[in-house]
């Protein structure tokens, strides 16, 4: 689970900066295709620290039906 924790943290981490440094160079540029990199790489992020966030919930259960 610790893999699976690291894992998802980095592909989070290289997500939002990417998003960031791509509305940076938004601003900067004013180039429509970096706005919507930067969105798209921002729900790629969302969907990735969800998905994050379902596994470790559903862990959980599977734990307390199986302990039960």
């Amino acid at each position: 689970m610790t893999v699976f924790r690291w894992i998802c943290g980095v592909l989070f981490g290289l997500l939002a900066a990417g998003s960031a440094i791509s509305f940076i160079i938004f601003i900067a540029a004013d180039i429509k295709l970096w706005l919507q990199r930067a969105r798209n790489l921002r729900r790629l992020a969302f969907a990735v620290f969800m998905f994050y966030i379902n596994v470790e919930i559903w862990r959980r259960v599977a734990l307390i039906i199986i302990n039960w």
